[in-house]
């Protein structure tokens, strides 16, 4: 098994390569999902989130409000931490469950947006960021997911810097491109992903020939 860490700001196109490399035959952790999951209306983790911060994060269905919690965690670092302090081992003990059930010979990719904020690349046998300007980030935050300019950059200030999430990488994916020159890059790390995964795979003894 070869373990790749997946990570890049928000904007750069992360989830467009992550479901490249699912395409190209990847086992795909999605950590944003998982930790949705681990706070559904139920859950421990839901109820610990809760009795930080309040009722007032619940909507009317009883589902954890994301976007009021939201406003209350990116505007202070100490309840963003109180919150990362609840979610991140429930995520992590979900993703380790998760890799531990993909199959041997499998590339599990786990697409973990805080990688570098969290110091976790050394979890991962490489890690591959997926890499834009503030330039094109901008512009992909405000044209296709609606933000006004200033949160989009709030949210970028609130990450990683570019140059941080390079010096971790093993390998770059620069997405400063159109759609189908991305697809043609992934498929070339994937290529080389598999190359790496085979070569890591100890070699099984040859029995010896039997006399007939």
């Amino acid at each position: 098994m070869l373990t790749v860490g997946l990570t890049g700001g928000i904007g750069a196109g992360k989830s467009e390569v992550s479901r490249l490399l699912v395409e190209c035959g990847a086992v795909l952790i999605d950590a944003d999902r998982i930790a949705r999951e681990v706070v559904e209306p139920g859950t421990p983790g839901l109820a610990a989130v809760v009795d930080a911060f309040g009722e007032d994060v619940l909507a009317a269905d009883g589902r954890l409000d994301r976007p009021r919690l939201g406003s209350i965690v990116f505007a202070d670092a100490e309840k963003l931490a109180v919150l990362n302090s609840i979610v991140h081992p429930l995520v992590g003990a979900r993703s380790r469950e998760l890799e531990e059930a993909a199959a041997e010979d499998a590339v599990v990719v786990h697409d973990v947006p805080l990688l570098t904020e969290n110091g976790l690349a050394p979890l991962y046998d490489l890690v591959i960021v997926v890499d834009a300007s503030p330039a094109t980030q901008l512009e992909r935050l405000v044209g296709r997911r609606g933000m006004s300019e200033d949160d989009a950059r709030a949210r970028m200030a609130a990450q990683a810097t570019r140059e941080q999430r390079r010096a971790v990488a093993d390998i770059v994916i620069d997405n400063d491109v159109p759609l189908d020159e991305l697809a043609q890059r992934v498929k070339d790390v994937w290529s080389e992903l598999v190359r790496r995964s085979r070569a890591s795979r100890p070699e099984r003894p040859q029995l010896p020939e039997q006399p007939e």
